[in-house]
C-alpha cells in the first residue's frame, strides 16, 4: 500500500499501491518558483472575487518573493479581484518602494503586510479582506469558539487585535497587528475583519475561506441559541488533524482546480 503523509492520515484511508496524493510542488530554480507563487496569488484573488470577499478597493493577499525575502507581491490598488492576472501583480519592499509593476499599492496593504512578513519569516503568504461575516464577527471582539469541526482548526490558534484606529496608515499599527497575530495562523481585527497567514498562498487563502465560514456559522448559532462547545481535548486533537500547513494546502486544492479551469487568463 502507498504511504499517506502523516498530516493527511486522519482524512484518508490506506491508498492502493501506486496511488498518490497531490503534494506541494518543488522547483529547480528561483524563477520557476517565483512564477508559481505569482500564479497562485492571482488564483487566490480570483477566488476571493468568486466568494464575494471584495469591498470596494479594500483587501489584499501577499506572497513573499523567493529571491528577495524582504519584498512581497501584492495586488494593484483599485483593481477588481476577479480580473487580476499574474502579470498585474506588484512587487514592493518593506520600505514601501515599488520594485516591479505599473500601478500603485494600497498603503494599508504595505503597512500591515510588511510588518506581518517581517515579524513572521515563516509566513510566505498573508490574506486579508473585508468579508461580510468576518467583519460582522470582528465587531464582537471575541475569539472563534470550537463549536464545529472546521472551527477547531483555529482553536487556540488565532489572536485578536482590539485597537482599531481607522484605516491602517502607520507602520506602528501594522506592527501591533503583527504582534496580535503572534505565532498563530490568523488574527481577528476588531471592527475590521480577518487576516490569515500560511506557508503558501493556498494555505493562507484556505484559512481565510474557512475562517470566514466559521464566523458565519458561529453568528448563526448564536442567533439561534446557545452553541454547545467541543471540549478542549477534542478541539486540540481536531486542530492537529485539520489545522496543519499541509492540511491547509491540501484542502485548498479543489478550489485551485476549479478557478484555474474556469479562469485560465489568470496565468497571463
Amino acid at each position: 500500500m502507498s504511504t499517506v503523509p502523516a498530516a493527511l492520515a486522519a482524512a484518508v484511508g490506506p491508498l492502493p499501491e501506486g496511488v498518490t496524493l497531490p503534494l506541494p510542488p518543488t522547483f529547480e530554480s528561483v524563477e520557476a518558483e517565483r512564477t508559481y507563487r505569482k500564479e497562485q496569488l492571482a488564483a487566490g484573488f480570483r477566488l476571493f472575487g468568486r466568494f464575494g470577499f471584495s469591498e470596494g478597493v479594500a483587501g489584499h493577499i501577499t506572497v513573499r518573493d523567493l529571491g528577495n525575502p524582504d519584498a512581497f507581491w501584492v495586488n494593484p490598488f483599485g483593481m477588481a479581484f476577479g480580473q487580476i492576472k499574474a502579470s498585474d501583480l506588484i512587487l514592493v519592499d518593506h520600505e514601501g518602494n515599488v520594485l516591479e509593476g505599473r500601478r500603485p499599492v494600497n498603503r494599508a496593504a504595505f503597512v500591515i503586510h510588511s510588518q506581518v512578513h517581517a515579524a513572521r519569516p515563516d509566513a510566505v503568504a498573508a490574506a486579508h479582506s473585508h468579508s461580510l461575516h468576518g467583519k460582522a464577527f470582528s465587531s464582537l471582539g471575541i475569539p472563534l469558539d470550537p463549536i464545529t469541526q472546521d472551527a477547531c482548526a483555529f482553536f487556540e490558534d488565532h489572536g485578536i487585535y482590539d485597537d482599531y484606529r481607522g484605516v491602517v496608515n502607520e507602520r506602528d499599527e501594522g506592527a501591533r497587528v503583527a504582534k496580535a497575530l503572534g505565532p498563530y495562523k490568523a488574527v481577528i481585527l476588531k471592527n475590521h475583519g480577518l487576516l490569515t497567514v500560511g506557508h503558501s498562498v493556498a494555505e493562507a487563502v484556505w484559512w481565510f475561506v474557512t475562517m470566514e465560514r466559521s464566523c458565519q456559522a458561529q453568528l448563526l448559532a448564536m442567533a439561534a441559541g446557545t452553541p454547545q462547545l467541543i471540549d478542549r481535548e477534542t478541539a486540540l486533537v481536531t486542530r492537529g488533524q485539520l489545522g496543519g500547513h499541509l492540511a491547509g494546502w491540501f484542502q485548498a486544492q479543489p478550489l485551485w482546480d476549479q478557478i484555474t479551469a474556469s479562469d485560465p487568463d489568470l496565468f497571463d
